[in-house]
C-alpha cells in the first residue's frame, strides 16, 4: 500500500511540473519560427512525438510520463521542428511535413539514490531506448538508439530528463531529407505545336474559293 501510495504521488507531482508545457511548448515553437539573424529560415518538418512504448520492459507511469513530457520539451529547445505536437493533437492532421517520433523502451535499470550517494561505482539508473522518425506515409528516415544515465548524483527521474536531451540532440545533429512541399516541382517543357500544316491547309482552301 505504501508504494502504491508513494508511485501516485509521485505521478501527480510529475503532472503538476508539467501542467504548464502546452503553452511553454507553443512559445518556443513559435520562437524557432523567428530566426535571430534576420535571414530566412530554411525549410523546416514538424514533429508529432507518439506516446512512450514499453513492450516488454517494466517501467512506472511516473518514468514514461517524465519521458515523453521531457522529450516534447527538448525537442522544441532544438528549433529543428517548425512545430512540435503532442500525439493525437488535431492540428497537425492536415500537416504535409509531419514527421511522426517514436520511442520504444529496450532496457530499464532502476538504480537507487542512495548508492549513488555512498559510492559512484554502482546504483546508476539506465534508461536506453529506440528512437525512430517516419513521414506521414511510413517511411523511415532516421533510427537511433539512444541512453540516458545518472550515474552519481541526482534522483532517478533525472535519467529521463538526461535521455529526452540526449535524443533531441541526436536528431538536431542528424541529416533530415527536405521537407516535401519544400520541393520545387519539376516543369515539364512543351514542345511547341507545328502550325505550318495548318497553314497549308488554309492556303489550299484559299485557293479553290
Amino acid at each position: 500500500m505504501k508504494a502504491n501510495k508513494k508511485l501516485t504521488s509521485v505521478v501527480l507531482s510529475i503532472l503538476i511540473i508539467f501542467a504548464a508545457a502546452p503553452s511553454q511548448l507553443a512559445a518556443q515553437t513559435a520562437a524557432a519560427k523567428t530566426p535571430s539573424d534576420g535571414k530566412p529560415s530554411a525549410p523546416q518538418w514538424c514533429v508529432q512525438v507518439d506516446k512512450i512504448v514499453t513492450g516488454d520492459v517494466t517501467l512506472e507511469p511516473a518514468f514514461r510520463i517524465a519521458i515523453y513530457e521531457n522529450l516534447l520539451q527538448e525537442l522544441a529547445k532544438t528549433r529543428r521542428f517548425k512545430e512540435v505536437f503532442r500525439s493525437g493533437d488535431r492540428n497537425a492532421r492536415d500537416i504535409a511535413d509531419l514527421l511522426i517520433l517514436k520511442t520504444t523502451v529496450q532496457k530499464y535499470t532502476p538504480g537507487s539514490e542512495t548508492r549513488r550517494a555512498v559510492t559512484t561505482v554502482s546504483g546508476a539508473t539506465k534508461l536506453k531506448v529506440r528512437s525512430q522518425l517516419y513521414t506521414r506515409d511510413g517511411r523511415l528516415i532516421l533510427e537511433r538508439v539512444v541512453d540516458g544515465n545518472v550515474r552519481f548524483f541526482g534522483g532517478n527521474l533525472r535519467a529521463t530528463h538526461n535521455l529526452a536531451r540526449n535524443i533531441a540532440k541526436t536528431i538536431k545533429q542528424s541529416s533530415l531529407p527536405t521537407p516535401t512541399s519544400s520541393i520545387p516541382e519539376q516543369k515539364t517543357e512543351r514542345s511547341p505545336v507545328s502550325t505550318s500544316g495548318a497553314g497549308e491547309e488554309l492556303s489550299a482552301a484559299d485557293a479553290g474559293r
